[in-house]
């Protein structure tokens, strides 16, 4: 019971705290400096949006948080087999590894046109633009932790005549997981924003709506209490995305060192 409370008051405590200090002077500047409500609303006004249309945006966030999610899976799937192969040959890392990092420069902006003629107006779409976003972190972490294996570990696998197999399987994938780890944390909030951002220029068509299209409409509508509550609730998802994957990695790395 004393580790609880003790967790609450160092953890818990001080974000809600600050949390509500953001609130109280968020009101304050408004009262005080008079702004317009289409400018920045009250923190009751957006209360009142995250009540009132608590299932549309529950939709749009179930939506989005969707398609964060697949592309964040997909981009460790894919970005862990390219670590691989980059890993392997020297000559195919040196080739393709400036493509790979072209993913993480390349425009949405640009290349939405294409996604749309690709993809469609739709999940897929969005889920391709999370996954370029997200992917890059992934080889570039694995691909880092699978080549700097110590030399005497490998003069060790040298030493036991491991095949390439084993060297691979036995040695690189292991030193590489708190790599993946690392590349995960950092790709989980760059799929929200994927996701957030595909849904700006891609959307999802007749079958609703996301919170990156529920920003720019409202944005554009001038509405911005709504524009408000969908930030907060992207932010809010991003948050729970990384807390989740974190917590799933750390006990996944817990177990492995276990063994």
């Amino acid at each position: 019971m004393k580790q609880f409370v003790r967790v609450v008051l160092t953890r818990v405590a001080p974000p809600l705290i600050a949390s509500a200090l953001f609130v109280g002077l968020w009101a304050v500047v408004i009262q005080l400096f008079q702004v317009k409500s289409f400018l920045a609303p009250m923190p009751g006004d957006v209360w009142r949006v995250l009540v009132r249309e608590r299932e549309s945006l529950w939709h749009a966030c179930w939506l989005t948080g969707q398609a964060a999610v697949l592309g964040l899976l997909l981009s460790v799937v894919c970005g862990f087999v390219v670590a691989a192969v980059f890993s392997q040959s020297k000559i195919v890392r040196y080739s393709l590894y400036p493509y790979a990092i072209f993913l993480q420069t390349v425009p949405i902006v640009a290349i939405a046109p294409l996604l749309v003629m690709w993809f469609g107006y739709g999940g897929s779409g969005v889920i391709a633009v999370a996954f370029i976003l997200s992917v890059f972190p992934i080889i570039a972490n694995v691909t880092e932790g699978m080549t700097s294996v110590p030399r005497s570990l490998h003069e060790l696998f040298d030493l036991n005549r491991a095949s390439r197999w084993q060297r691979f399987t036995k040695l690189q994938v292991p030193h590489s997981l708190p790599y993946l780890v690392t590349g995960v944390r950092t790709s989980s909030g760059l799929s929200v924003i994927g996701a957030i951002v595909g849904e700006f220029f891609v959307g999802y068509g007749g079958d609703g709506f996301g919170l990156g299209y529920l920003i720019r409409v409202t944005a554009e509508r001038f509405q911005t209490d709504q524009l408000f509550a969908a930030v907060i609730l992207s932010t809010l998802l991003g948050v729970m995305i990384f807390a989740v994957v974190s917590f799933v990695a750390e006990k996944c790395l817990s177990r492995f060192r276990a063994i």
